[in-house]
């Protein structure tokens, strides 16, 4: 496919935002170069890329959150230049970031009215934050009340808390930045619900997202962002979600994912019976052997995180019995799993995987310094040394290996996560979420690392929300629901609509086998 700029039928309607060849460079880094496009009212404007394509810095200089180095902005035909994010909201342009920016101890209502409370005469009104609160999440889908405190919510309400606080406001044009990300499928849908409501009441919405199920779905034209240039611009009808990853990536994609391997007679690395986890909410029993990826499905609140942060001892938990590589654990805990051979990869890397304002090597190396400095004194050389190998090993794309973890971008975050707990060298890696937030091109190679993994004899467990991964992925698959697992999936079993029906279905309708 030709990679120049499509011409586009003309519209009579101006654009509400335009920006002409806009650019950003941090010091001698140019990270966008020359980016001219219109958003236009009512339609949904997809910007699609890998991760460092430029996605995010777009986005921010569309918001006010960073200006150009060079190029300018235009609204409703008229030159602006956004001080801040602040004059951008004012005018009609919000950004909803990827990354949850709430204040954790306040609550939802406190949250969505910060800086803008309503009064009744010199109070502050409660009553009627509450209200509005309360309309704007029934809007987005969220379950949150007005009371909820924000740190007590999983991260899939506080996104949706975070959309909500954009919409309380009247906005010409909403910037989504991975919507999506960390939201089960039924939120997903009553998400794209809001979309369509916000393109059939004349805001424009520029939608960034990996999953190109949705581009294809909700789009009306589709940029291409490639290594910080601007590919081209096309109507959403011309392209597939093929043509679109190959845009992205510069090049033809092979299968997205390996072939599946079949199920294992050997002897299970994990066998977990009985295990129940905050005071019985969830109770489960299962294993993995060795060869396998093994997947675990269903909707967000099922248990699915739950249960493994109690496997490994982050909740209260006990256990009939929990062994790993045949070592029998008496008391979960991270350091124990970890000793025996197991090791975990949180669902929030940004928040629990990894310290974001520190150097690379030393988030590398944090759970296996004696690898690294085996005597008394930090090593430096070698933990250096290791970062290379890493960097090397995973395809961890850096400028500079003394850059902080929080400079990646968010798929060289999972491969330095990836790398970080692999450096104890397990026999079991449980996964949650392995591809949240990560471009397609990133997708392929953390899925060759999971083959790779289970080819050398390793088990690996999966969590995933994403419906294609967990079915493209998966030897076996246990769906949960209300906290217990109801039913198991393999070969020609797997499928979405039958872990869909497990899932949601208050009886097992799959043609699985039943788990009691």
């Amino acid at each position: 496919m030709n990679a120049a700029v499509h011409a586009l039928a003309e519209t009579t309607a101006l654009p509400v935002l335009r920006a002409e060849g806009l650019a950003k460079a941090y010091g001698p880094i140019t990270v966008l170069k020359d980016v001219t496009l219109d958003i236009r009212p009512g339609e949904v404007h997809a910007i699609i890329g890998e991760n460092g394509a430029g996605k995010s810095t777009l986005m921010r200089l569309l918001s006010g959150h960073a200006r150009p180095t060079a190029g300018h902005l235009e609204m409703d035909g008229t030159r602006v230049d956004f001080a801040d994010s602040v004059q951008a909201e004012a005018a009609g342009v919000v950004l909803v970031h990827q990354e949850i920016l709430l204040a954790p101890d306040l609550t939802v209502a406190q949250n969505l009215f910060l800086g803008r409370e309503l009064t009744r005469g010199l109070m502050v009104d409660d009553r009627a934050m509450n209200r509005r609160t309360a309309e704007v999440l029934a809007r987005v889908g969220a379950n949150a009340h007005p009371a909820d405190i924000v740190s007590d919510m999983p991260l899939a309400q506080q996104q949706l808390i975070q959309i909500a606080r954009a919409l309380l406001d009247d906005r010409k044009v909403v910037i989504l930045d991975e919507p999506t990300a960390m939201l089960a499928n039924e939120e997903v849908e009553a998400l794209i619900g809001v979309v369509d409501t916000l393109r059939s009441q004349g805001v424009a919405v520029l939608y960034i997202s990996h999953r190109l199920e949705e581009v294809e779905q909700l789009a009306d034209r589709v940029t291409v962002l490639r290594d910080g240039e601007m590919i081209g611009t096309w109507p959403a009808s011309e392209l597939d979600q093929r043509q679109m990853a190959e845009l992205m990536v510069g090049r033809e994609l092979s299968m997205l994912y390996p072939p599946k391997r079949g199920l294992s007679s050997a002897a299970p690395l994990l066998v977990v019976k009985d295990l129940s986890v905050d005071h019985g909410k969830v109770e489960a029993s299962f294993e993995v052997r060795p060869g396998e990826v093994l997947g675990i499905g269903g909707m967000i609140g099922a248990g699915r995180t739950e249960l493994i942060e109690g496997l490994m001892g982050l909740r209260p938990s006990h256990a009939g019995s929990i062994q790993v590589n045949g070592t029998t654990i008496a008391r979960p805990s991270v350091e124990a799993m970890m000793h025996a051979g197991l090791v975990y990869l949180t669902e929030d890397r940004k928040g629990k995987g990894l310290l974001l304002r520190e150097r690379l090597a030393p988030n590398l190396t944090l759970q296996a310094l004696d690898s690294v400095s085996p005597g008394i004194m930090l090593d430096r050389a070698g933990e250096t040394r290791a970062l290379r190998e890493a960097v090397e090993e995973y395809d961890i794309r850096v400028r500079a290996l003394t850059l902080e973890a929080g400079q990646l971008s968010g798929g060289n975050q999972q491969k330095l996560l990836l790398a970080k707990v692999m450096m104890t060298d397990p026999s079991v890696v449980i996964i949650d979420e392995p591809t949240r937030g990560i471009d397609i091109g990133n997708k392929s190679e953390i899925y060759k690392f999971i083959d790779a993994l289970v080819q050398a004899g390793k088990a690996c467990v999966v969590i995933s929300s994403e419906l294609p991964e967990l079915v493209g992925l998966a030897d076996r698959v246990l769906v949960m629901r209300g906290g217990r697992f109801v039913a198991e999936l393999t070969g020609e079993e797997i499928t979405e609509q039958k872990v869909v029906y497990a899932a949601a279905s208050s009886r097992d309708r799959t043609g699985g086998r039943a788990i009691a």
